[in-house]
């Protein structure tokens, strides 16, 4: 297989004798004589099938905030893992492998170095070294194969070296074997492009979960981006969109834009960028095409959950989405250890396309279900109560309709946010067709209209919560986000 070359001693001697041309890029073609693997019980990428049938659980993508660089946390839904880069060289990788020990990651099934620019491999060697000293390991490290003179870069080589860890050169035309999803790489093509500027051959991830797709391309810019366009077109349309070069002018084109169409995007950056990232350009152009757009600096670590129908997007600030609006957010710092929260789900293949935002509730608005079919809708949140939340507590409360043409017994059902906090319905309550019934936080008596929480504090978050409801079986019915 032309691209699957294993990069094992010899090739990592060639790339440390390239690294050592200071000011200059490989002038000679990496060593492609090795052998290819061909052991399918090897970590070696495979072709598979463009659609991954979801496996049950979700596909969860984590944009950790590492400031000016980038970090992404990928778990299969069977638990497999993938890093791809891994912040910038000034924190030696002291925010992802936080991160990591944080979530309980005990390996790194493949490591990705989307391309070798210090800000993308700058906890390379660190992670590489306790993953494979003091946890399971590394199961493979993908390259796409240009070298870097850093230090950076030499001491990544040095540790795969060390640890023996199997390194593969990764082109255009792989897969990356990834139980449960499709990871396809789309670049950098050979020959190599824009004279192996190493930006615009950044290895560029398409990943796919069922009818959710994620579209990762490193730092590409205008040629890698035009590259993508002449290959594949509409191929490239996918669910969410992670902003080439930290959000930078000269990457996110509105052609390309316009063929990936994506409904979400993700920036990650630093919020007081030497570089100014995100540029206005990108946001801009972002904002012309209603993208709702998070971004790690604003936003802190963003974690987006895919069923294969839905993505659950979680970050840990509630701030604006509205690219024109980021930057008047307050800033996260990064390594800021606070949980996510959801914000908003979105559905792939949305038919409303993404010139609309996803759908959010606001505090006092009435929502539209996103199950329409099911038995039960959320009709309105009032979160916010008149005056002190906290004294007046009847005034923050849900309404839920029964949507069937047969009465619903809503007898035992919990109510839950996700903060675990959780009210059962007493039992005896039984909602008509097409009948109300409003849920206060506050104390009362049950009526057939009114049912109340006697919490004795607020619940619902007037920034934005939650709204999940569960039968008696355990069943989710309904689960609805608003801000």
């Amino acid at each position: 297989m032309r691209n699957q070359q294993v990069l094992r001693a010899l090739l990592i001697a060639t790339l440390v004798i390239l690294a050592g041309c200071a000011g200059s890029g490989p002038s000679d073609p990496i060593d492609t004589s090795i052998t290819t693997s061909t052991d399918s019980s090897t970590d070696s990428p495979t072709t598979s099938s463009t659609i991954a049938t979801p496996s049950p659980g979700s596909l969860d993508i984590h944009f950790i905030n590492v400031g000016q660089s980038a970090s992404t946390l990928i778990v299969s839904p069977t638990g497999e893992t993938m890093l791809i880069d891994s912040g910038d060289w000034r924190n030696d990788g002291e925010y992802v492998l936080q991160y990591l020990k944080q979530h309980n990651i005990t390996r790194i099934d493949h490591l990705v170095t989307s391309h070798a620019d210090a800000d993308h491999i700058g906890g390379n060697a660190a992670i590489i070294n306790y993953y494979e000293t003091q946890a399971n390991g590394i199961g493979a490290v993908y390259d796409p194969g240009i070298a870097s003179s850093s230090s950076t870069y030499q001491r990544y080589l040095d540790a795969v070296e060390q640890h023996d860890v199997t390194l593969y050169k990764t082109q255009a035309g792989d897969n990356i074997q990834f139980e449960g999803a499709n990871v396809g790489v789309l670049a950098p093509p050979e020959p190599y492009l824009a004279n192996q500027e190493r930006n615009e051959n950044s290895i560029v991830l398409k990943i796919t979960y069922g009818k959710t797709s994620f579209l990762l391309p490193g730092d590409a810019a205008q040629q890698e981006e035009q590259y993508l366009l002449d290959q594949h077109g509409s191929a490239l349309n996918s669910t969410v969109l992670y902003a080439g070069h930290h959000g930078s002018q000269s990457s996110t084109g509105d052609t390309f834009l316009d063929t990936v169409t994506p409904q979400a995007a993700i920036i990650s950056s630093a919020y007081d960028s030497q570089y100014g990232h995100p540029h206005e350009e990108t946001l801009n152009r972002l904002a012309a095409r209603n993208i709702p757009t998070y971004w790690t600096a604003v936003h802190g670590n963003i974690v987006l959950e895919s069923t294969g129908e839905q993505i659950a997007i979680k970050t840990q600030e509630n701030a604006p989405t509205n690219p024109q609006s980021l930057r008047s957010a307050s800033p996260v710092e990064p390594g800021a250890t606070g949980p996510v929260t959801t914000r908003t789900t979105i559905t792939a293949g949305d038919t409303d396309g993404p010139d609309t935002p996803a759908t959010t509730i606001p505090a006092t608005s009435t929502p539209t279900s996103s199950q329409p079919t099911a038995a039960l809708q959320l009709t309105e949140v009032h979160a916010d109560a008149v005056g002190d939340d906290a004294n007046n507590l009847n005034d923050e409360y849900l309404v839920l309709k029964n949507t069937r043409n047969a009465p619903l017994d809503l007898s035992g059902w919990q109510i839950r946010d996700e903060a675990d906090h959780s009210y059962t319905i007493p039992d005896g309550v039984t909602l008509q067709p097409g009948a109300h019934i409003t849920v206060h936080t506050g104390s009362g008596d049950n009526t057939n209209t009114d049912l109340y929480w006697n919490s004795g504090q607020p619940v619902w978050n007037n920034g934005g919560d939650t709204v999940i409801v569960v039968d008696t079986e355990g069943t989710t019915v309904l689960r609805e986000t608003y801000e």
